[in-house]
């Protein structure tokens, strides 16, 4: 019974992530982190590798499916994507030191307001719009942008695509469709690099959970990758901010209002 319930709840978890993923940019671990721990009593720290690891495949299908129409660029982002790498390491290592805890509730709140942002002013930025930011202003963007996202990644390994493809939208003035994909790109590395850290560090999770999740997630990553690159600039605003809003409200209610959900 014990088994069926987890691959209950890697099945949801694997789709929520792809579905995250592949429409928003998402980081997997944003979702797949805190439902094994909610869910099944996996310890914080490997709840984030497998959900990193998750990562890895899910975002390198949805960025290939982004580059393939023309939704991606790797040149400017490269800046972005060397800052997030290196302070994703950095904060692997501090989370380490820190004693045992659940997900931040931080991050499932700022994934409410982030949503709400989407949902009440999307995202109408062209690429014609986007391509007017000077290279030194760009530049400086990205670097301190990537410097936190990063940090948040490695530390909590979740809430990092989401203040990605904030950084993306808001200070790098991307129109939306080129954020996400550019988002899945780079979330693809900080993944790779999050998770080897946390099995490094914390040692391999469990296997089980690991393949289950890895393989639901780049199903729905795969489908959801598809479908947003159909959808217009407004319609996948929305549909973020759903994704985000959607998931942050039902860990919260797991964690206070239904907690005999949790078998942990």
């Amino acid at each position: 019974m014990k088994i069926l319930f987890s691959i209950i709840i890697c099945f949801l978890a694997g789709a929520g992530a792809g579905i995250g993923t592949g429409f928003a940019g998402m980081s997997a671990a944003a979702i797949i982190g805190p439902m094994l721990t909610t869910f099944l009593g996996v310890p914080a720290y490997q709840a984030i590798g497998v959900g990193l690891a998750s990562d890895v495949l899910a975002s390198s299908i949805s960025a290939w499916t982004y580059h393939k129409n023309k939704n991606l660029d790797v040149k400017n982002s490269l800046p972005l994507l060397i800052s997030v790498l290196v302070m994703t390491v950095v904060g692997s290592f501090v989370a380490s030191l820190l004693p045992e805890r659940a997900m931040s509730n931080t991050t499932q709140f700022a994934m409410i307001f982030i949503g709400l942002r989407f949902l009440l002013k999307p995202v109408t930025t062209t690429k014609e719009q986007m391509e007017q930011m000077e290279a030194k202003e760009r530049f400086r963007k990205a670097v301190l942008g990537g410097t936190m996202v990063g940090f948040i990644c490695g530390f909590v390994g979740a809430g990092g695509g989401m203040m990605l493809l904030f950084v993306l939208t808001s200070f790098l003035g991307y129109a939306m469709h080129m954020a996400v994909g550019t988002s899945v790109f780079i979330m693809a590395f900080t993944a790779f690099t999050g998770s080897v850290s946390h099995v490094v560090i914390g040692g391999m999770p469990d296997q089980f959970l690991l393949v289950s999740c890895i393989i639901f997630t780049l199903i729905w990553a795969r489908i959801a990758a598809k479908l947003a690159n159909k959808a217009s600039a407004v319609t996948l605003n929305r549909i973020v901010g759903v994704v985000m809003i959607v998931t942050s409200v039902v860990i919260l209610l797991a964690n206070y209002v239904f907690p005999q959900w949790t078998i942990g």
